[in-house]
């Protein structure tokens, strides 16, 4: 899957879990730029991903995680260790 795919799936996913239709994913996008990501929307966020394209992250994954590029990476690596 192309990194294009994953922010096509993920932006409807951003816009439900922070309520804001107009929401633009960037890759620069980070929780401080978002009022509603805070640490608990923050835990569903990576919840509903995991569920969305089927995959675990791992704690250190989380805790290195800035933006939403670097988001789109671990996906993107995640789905091509699984071979998706």
């Amino acid at each position: 899957m192309q990194q294009q795919e994953i922010y096509e799936q993920l932006t409807p996913l951003f816009r439900d879990l922070f309520d804001d239709e107009t929401l633009v994913l960037r890759p620069d996008l980070a929780a401080a730029d978002v009022p509603e990501w805070d640490s608990f929307n923050h835990i569903n966020l990576i919840v509903a991903v995991e569920q969305k394209f089927g995959i675990k992250f791992q704690t250190a994954e989380l805790e290195s995680m800035l933006n939403v590029a670097h988001l789109v990476s671990l996906i993107e690596k995640k789905l091509v260790a699984a071979g998706r």
